[in-house]
C-alpha cells in the first residue's frame, strides 16, 4: 500500500465548540464546517483531522465510538520549535479551555533532567489527548 494521504477522524459532542477551541490555539480550518463536521490542519505537512458529530461518525464506523472519560483511544504528538512556543502554547491551550494533565515544567521536574526534553500531555474539550514536544538538545 502507498496511500496518497492519511488523515484523523475523530468524535465530538459539540462540533462550535470544537471549532472555537482549535481555532483559539490557531489552527487553520480545513473547508468549511458544517452542523456534523470541522476539519483543521496541523504541522507543516498540513496534517488534517477531522471533527465528526458523534453519532455522524458512529455510522461511517459500523461500531461505537471510544468513552473517553473511561480510557483513550490515541494521542497525537505535536512538535514545537522552540521552548517559548512550548510555554506559549500551554497558556494558549489553558485559556482556550484544555484540560492539561502533565507539564515537564512544573510536574516531576526531574523528567527534564533525566530525558532532555519537554512534554505537556493536554485534551481538547472532548478529551482528545495530545503530547506537546520540545527537545532542547
Amino acid at each position: 500500500m502507498n496511500p496518497k494521504r492519511i488523515w484523523a477522524n475523530l468524535g465530538v459532542a459539540n462540533i462550535d465548540k470544537t471549532r472555537d477551541f482549535y481555532l483559539a490555539l490557531g489552527f487553520q480550518l480545513n473547508g468549511t464546517p458544517t452542523k456534523d463536521l470541522v476539519s483543521f490542519l496541523f504541522g507543516d505537512d498540513a496534517f488534517v483531522i477531522h471533527f465528526f458529530e458523534k453519532e455522524k461518525l458512529k455510522q461511517s464506523m459500523e461500531g461505537e465510538i471510544s468513552n473517553l472519560n473511561q480510557g483513550n483511544e490515541i494521542m497525537f504528538t505535536m512538535a514545537a520549535e522552540s521552548k517559548k512556543e512550548f510555554d506559549t502554547w500551554i497558556a494558549e491551550i489553558k485559556k482556550a479551555g484544555g484540560s492539561v494533565f502533565f507539564d515537564s515544567n512544573t510536574d516531576r521536574k526531574e523528567f527534564y533532567d533525566k530525558n532532555g526534553y519537554y512534554v505537556c500531555v493536554f485534551a481538547d474539550p472532548d478529551g482528545h489527548k495530545f503530547n506537546l514536544f520540545y527537545n532542547d538538545n
